[in-house]
Parts: structure tokens; C-alpha cells; sequence
């Protein structure tokens, strides 16, 4: 199993980015919501953007592993996922945010969800 190695390292990343905005959270007194403080709103959409992106992503490589998929397909994927994540979230949380980050994040990211779609959707069509 190659997906669940990338998985657990992606849960890490979460965890971090969780314990960041709780913290964050707690240094400023605001329970919830950003009450116009862009920092805490940063750390929100940095931690919220991983949490939209990431799961989708996991199932579709998750399932494309069950389907026998190359391992070495698995892996760069997942790799793509995993640096993609860690990029963007770096280049986002910084006040002073880096574009080439956020773009190249996002740009691995959908490489990882874009190409696991495909090749699942290419496995459904060839072993029909």
C-alpha cells in the first residue's frame, strides 16, 4: 500500500496547520470567525483550503491503488499532492504572501486530483 503513507503525512500537515489556527485563535481572544483580523483569516483559509482540496484528492488516489495502479504513477502522485499541499500552504500563510507558491501549490494539487480522476476514469473504460 503506497496512498496511506502519503496520507498519514498529510494528516500531519493538518494537524499543524489546525494547532497553528488554534493558537492563533487564542492569542487574539477571537472564538470564532476572523473579526476583521487578517492574520486569523489567513490561517482560516489556509487551513479550510487544505481541508477542501485534500480529501477528494486522497479518495481518488485511494481508489485508483485498488485499481492495481502503477506504483510509480501512485507515487507521483501522491508526491504531487503532498508538496503541492505544503507549498501552497506556505505561500498563503505568509503576510506577505508568495503568488509562485500559491500558483505552483495549486497547480500540483490539481495535477495529483486531475490526473487520479483521469486514470480512474481511463480504468473504467479499459477493464469494462
Amino acid at each position: 500500500m503506497i496512498i496511506p503513507f502519503y496520507a498519514a503525512c498529510l494528516a500531519l500537515i493538518f494537524i499543524a496547520l489546525s494547532v497553528r489556527t488554534l493558537s492563533l485563535r487564542k492569542s487574539l481572544g477571537i472564538a470564532i470567525g476572523d473579526r476583521g483580523d487578517n492574520a486569523m483569516l489567513r490561517a482560516m483559509r489556509v487551513h479550510a483550503n487544505f481541508a477542501e482540496y485534500t480529501p477528494l484528492s486522497l479518495l481518488l488516489l485511494f481508489m485508483l491503488e485498488q485499481q492495481s495502479a502503477s506504483p510509480l504513477l501512485l507515487h507521483a502522485l501522491g508526491a504531487a499532492l503532498l508538496v503541492g499541499r505544503f507549498v501552497h500552504a506556505v505561500g498563503v500563510s505568509s503576510p506577505r504572501e508568495d503568488l509562485r507558491l500559491r500558483v505552483t501549490g495549486m497547480a500540483l494539487t490539481f495535477t495529483a486530483l486531475g490526473g487520479a480522476a483521469l486514470a480512474l476514469l481511463y480504468h473504467s473504460f479499459t477493464s469494462a
